[in-house]
């Protein structure tokens, strides 16, 4: 009887795991039912801390058709229905150094995680016009 509680106890605990991740990531967690997504995280490479708005661009190499998404406020993404073949994927946001990431191959039945660290672009400061005029 304990063992029969207690496995029934924890698939109610896998199952409402995976539906928490659905709801607070926006789409499904990596799992058997759903092989072909690819997601992934993109964080700020000096702290750490996920980076949402990241526009990530997936080129297919042979045809070139795109598809864009964003990622979310926990600077995750994700995406579905990409046929088997070879992809770019190109993660850009004002302010950091894109990433580029080429010659991704999807295989059928194959999920694929891409995590994502990006770098700030350096300020550059300009001149005062001030600093022309003699004092």
């Amino acid at each position: 009887m304990k063992k029969a509680l207690l496995l029934t106890g924890l698939a109610v605990l896998l199952f409402a795991g995976h539906t928490l991740a659905e709801k607070r990531f926006g789409f499904p967690s990596p799992s058997p039912i759903d092989p072909e997504l690819i997601n992934g995280t993109v964080k700020h490479a000096a702290s750490n801390k996920p980076l949402k708005d990241v526009v990530v661009t997936v080129i297919e190499d042979s045809q070139g058709r795109t598809k864009t998404i964003q990622t979310d406020d926990s600077g995750l993404f994700g995406i579905t229905s990409l046929k088997p073949g070879t992809y770019k994927f190109v993660f850009q946001k004002d302010g950091f150094r894109k990433v580029v990431r080429e010659k991704v191959l999807v295989k059928p039945d194959t999920g694929i995680r891409l995590d994502i660290e990006m770098e700030e672009l350096p300020y550059e400061l300009s001149p005062s016009p001030f600093h022309f005029f003699k004092h």
